[in-house]
């Protein structure tokens, strides 16, 4: 008989994870919060190893066909001048960027006719016995799984029901983030400009007709928030950025009549084991290295073909195969989360010299 697994998750983590594990023969259940897939989110940059890993998974000619060309980073001063123009050279031959909508709808009509989704629901308790996990959801359902992968993000139910409380594991970057897309270019397209004040940074990023609004602030220490409540951030996210130069009050608006809208703090997951028993965690759940890494997305595809090759490898057996998953794709997390830390000193420089030293540094200074 085949085994039977539950996946906590319906974005790129789960997703990529319900793909590889129906490929290697088992009965896949995903359950996901939200009523339908999570949409909203920067582009996707899909680059050496993740590249083989869509093509792998039969994805690459379409991620060709909806890649994104962005041409150009200029950062501004409060009287909208460019000091300094990055030009963005072209992608190497096996490098892409796409939508992140895109790509999620690409993965999921690769796997919804093979794997049971179930949405608006999620788990509440997990129990595991000596022949699989016992797992009792929100709305009321309970079942038995030889495994349970969680792939529900930063905020991971999965992990905090059965490694500990976010808090054992998150390492706050002492800053805050929000996303806001709108449907029409308010800069010229294929475009990124950057407006900073110290601890604070604006960044617009245009195309396909529409525009990211992202705003950072530095906070040395953590603001307690509700993570679903929403107007509560956006009145953070007002709040912040009051005053603030450059055409930040019409950006502002835009954001509080927006109907995107995301924040949260940048952190990274660090975590002595992903695994745990029949339990592995795939992810940001597990090893977020922090949106300012570009590579949430990527790193999550990564993640689930690295577990995908311990199964392989190990013939089935989870326990090897978790073993394998930890020490195996350990070293890649490590490197992307120093890097990511160093690019928040980038982002959101904390004074008016660190501004200008970052923008006298590498690019056309006008």
């Amino acid at each position: 008989m085949k085994k039977n697994v539950l996946v906590s998750g319906a974005s790129f983590a789960g997703i990529s994870t319900a793909y590889w594990m129906n490929q290697s023969g088992y009965n896949v259940t995903v359950v996901e919060i939200a009523e339908g897939l999570k949409k909203g989110g920067t582009p996707v940059n899909i680059r050496e190893n993740t590249v083989d890993i869509v093509k792998r998974m039969g994805l690459l000619d379409q991620i060709k066909s909806n890649k994104i060309n962005m041409e150009l980073t200029e950062f501004k001063n409060s009287d909208d001048v460019t000091e300094k123009v990055e030009l963005r050279v072209d992608l190497a031959e096996d490098e892409y960027e796409i939508e992140r909508d895109v790509l999620l709808n690409l993965m999921f009509d690769a796997v919804k006719d093979d794997v049971e989704f179930i949405f608006g629901d999620s788990i509440v308790s997990l129990k595991e016995e000596s022949n699989g996990v016992d797992v009792a959801f929100k709305g009321g359902q309970k079942g038995s799984y030889d495994l349970v992968f969680g792939c529900d993000g930063i905020h991971s139910a999965v992990r905090k029901l059965y490694f500990g409380e976010e808090a054992e594991y998150s390492q706050f970057l002492e800053t805050y983030f929000s996303i806001t897309i709108v449907d029409k270019l308010l800069i010229r397209e294929n475009t990124t400009q950057m407006y900073n004040e110290p601890g604070k940074a604006v960044m617009l990023n245009s195309y396909n007709n529409k525009t990211d609004i992202v705003l950072c602030f530095s906070s040395e220490k953590e603001i307690p928030y509700d993570y679903r409540n929403e107007e509560g951030q956006r009145t953070i996210i007002r709040n912040q950025f009051a005053g603030l130069g450059w055409w930040t009050p019409e950006l502002l608006e835009e954001v509080m009549n927006s109907k995107t809208f995301y924040f949260d703090k940048l952190c990274q997951m660090k975590m002595p084991s992903w695994t745990k028993g029949r339990v592995a965690l795939v992810g940001d759940a597990g090893y977020c290295a922090s949106p300012a890494a570009g590579m949430g997305g990527s790193l999550a595809i990564d993640g689930a073909a690295a577990l995908a090759d311990a199964f392989q490898k190990c013939d089935g057996d989870y326990e090897l195969a978790f073993q394998s998953y930890n020490k195996s794709f350990r070293p890649f997390i490590e490197e992307v989360q120093a890097n990511a830390a160093l690019f928040v000193e980038f982002l959101v420089p904390r004074t008016e010299e660190a501004i200008r030293a970052r923008n006298s540094q590498a690019g056309y200074e006008l």
